[in-house]
């Protein structure tokens, strides 16, 4: 599968940047509400197990979500939930030593996946999903979340045209990050029209020329994956419901999410 090699691919460029980071690098607080790269990596690390045993265990994955769940009920947040469980099932590990962890482990997630039938469907915390659909999720995650990493680091990522997938992704949940807000997605959609890292042109959604998304597909990625704020990038929305998606576009799961206020979110530069 496909998406899987991208799922890899994504994770590989991840991994580079941090390979010869020590503990203190990983101590680093993102822009991404305080957390550390070490608090990145554990809840990648978590939830690609959690991916796997959705594929390899889904009973064992039941009890994951059970647990998880039954956790955020009490009203602690993801990273006391990542960590009790990193203390409970990987040997309480932090810093370079839950990297290497992460590093060994993704490989196999993407082998799994790309044994799998790309239409067998998993469970997940909201409705089933495909395989194809949930390793693109990793991928948008990875990605997302690399994003902090990236950021703080004051490096910048080379990006391939395996963007499309979340760019597809952003706007095929156009409707969904309305209704997750209680609002109407208003009609029709806006016209997407996205440059890829290759240079290639992608187009989703009948052409409009007063109701229209048009740009980089690496910032457009940005916008609905929430790491940028639509007025801290180039691109360009033509009419009151593009520019009203790009300002609350969503394309993960979870309740509504605000994206980062304009200037938060950004490269360091030394």
């Amino acid at each position: 599968m496909q998406e899987a090699r991208d799922f890899k691919d994504e994770s590989d460029t991840l991994a580079a940047v941090l390979a010869d980071a020590g503990d203190d690098v990983f101590a680093t607080i993102t822009q991404f509400k305080s957390w550390t790269i070490e608090d990145v990596i554990g809840h990648l690390h978590i939830w690609n197990a959690a991916a796997l045993m959705t594929l390899q265990d889904p009973d064992a994955f039941k009890q994951f979500l059970h647990d998880m769940m039954a956790a955020f009920k009490t009203g602690k947040g993801h990273i006391d939930v990542q960590y009790e469980w990193l203390d409970k099932h990987a040997g309480g590990i932090r810093g370079k030593a839950l990297f290497d962890a992460y590093c060994d482990y993704y490989p196999k997630l993407a082998a799994a996946y790309g044994e799998a039938d790309s239409e067998h469907r998993v469970g997940w915390a909201g409705p089933d999903m495909t395989t194809r659909s949930k390793i693109i999720a990793r991928q948008m995650e990875t990605w997302s979340h690399g994003q902090e990493i990236f950021d703080i680091l004051g490096q910048q990522r080379q990006d391939g045209d395996r963007i499309r997938n979340i760019a597809h992704l952003g706007v095929t949940t156009y409707g969904w990050t309305f209704r997750n807000r209680r609002q109407e997605p208003p009609a029709p959609k806006p016209f997407v029209q996205l440059t890829a890292p290759s240079g290639a042109v992608w187009e989703w959604n009948d052409p409009q020329d007063d109701n229209m998304v048009k740009g980089s597909a690496v910032e457009f990625s940005q916008v609905v994956t929430q790491t940028r704020n639509i007025d801290d990038t180039a691109l360009e929305t033509v009419g009151d419901t593009a520019r009203q998606w790009m300002e609350i576009a969503q394309c993960f799961a979870g309740g509504p999410e605000n994206p980062p206020a304009k200037g938060t979110r950004s490269a360091v530069t030394s």
